[in-house]
């Protein structure tokens, strides 16, 4: 089957650095694993072609887990209203959006993020739904969704080491316990404000502030919170003489303020691919 999707960029998207757990097939289509199904995707001009292992409400799962209803194109007319320096950034985004990565996921995988290489975190979220989650066939191919936190609550430290997560096992054992006992509401985010979510995701251990804000941008849709890495840094210090993060950050919030986020996104896949 296939929807009509205007403004979608599908390989941008999928290798932008956000989604971890996907495979580029030789007719350039992308098959990429959710949450509780597996997903081929290839763009045809307009018309977006989907197949999965779960053909339920196939469209709907799409379209939200790939943003394709929100308005970027206002914002991003928004964006270069506020500073036309940003056209020739922002027109190599066209089309690029921003995942709503399922909460439980997007929490450890951002956490096997720290100081982490992305083909280590791949293998890293591979090995963890290897290990606890559900298997899948799709075609002819094997594949395993990330598991549940009931199937993954009785997961001992040694478990996710086995896994090869690094320093980072006791972190997600830890978040997972904490989930599990009810110190840790993931839902909660939902009702608070970015200050006070980026608080609280930091008040778990191996949640620093980096972590916390790709967990609530690509988990939470919020776009006045943003990772700060070595591209943007670059970045900023080119086009503004911005050195320290904090400095880049109250720039970019006094400028584009809940649309931030979205901004610096553009930023590092501008720096890191176009330019």
């Amino acid at each position: 089957m296939y929807i009509v999707v205007d403004d979608f960029n599908l390989h941008d998207t999928v290798t932008c650095g956000q989604i971890f757990r996907f495979k580029v097939l030789d007719d350039n289509s992308y098959t990429v694993i959710l949450s509780d199904r597996v997903v081929n995707l290839k763009m045809d001009d307009n018309k977006l072609y989907i197949d999965s292992n779960n053909m339920d409400n196939i469209e709907s799962v799409v379209r939200k887990y790939f943003d394709l209803d929100y308005d970027y194109n206002l914002i991003n007319k928004e964006i270069i209203s506020i500073d036309k320096n940003n056209s020739s950034v922002v027109n190599s985004c066209i089309g690029l959006k921003m995942i709503n990565e399922p909460k439980l996921e997007v929490i450890i995988s951002y956490i096997l993020s720290a100081n982490n290489g992305v083909p280590q975190i791949r293998n890293g979220l591979d090995n963890i739904s290897r290990m606890f989650g559900k298997k899948v066939s799709f075609r002819g191919e094997e594949y395993y969704l990330f598991p549940t936190i009931d199937e993954m609550k009785s997961a001992s430290i040694s478990d996710f080491r086995s896994c090869k997560t690094g320093f980072r096992d006791k972190y997600i054992y830890g978040i997972i316990q904490d989930i599990v006992s009810g110190n840790f509401d993931y839902n909660l985010i939902d009702n608070m404000n970015s200050d006070d979510a980026l608080k609280y995701l930091m008040s778990y251990k191996g949640i620093g502030e980096k972590v916390a804000s790709c967990i609530l941008l690509f988990g939470y849709h919020r776009f006045d919170v943003f990772p700060i890495d070595t591209w943007v840094k670059k970045y900023m210090k080119d086009k503004y003489n911005l050195d320290k993060v904090s400095d880049i950050r109250k720039f970019m919030l006094d400028k584009y303020s809940n649309n931030c986020g979205l901004v610096i996104q553009y930023i590092f896949h501008y720096s890191r691919n176009i330019k």
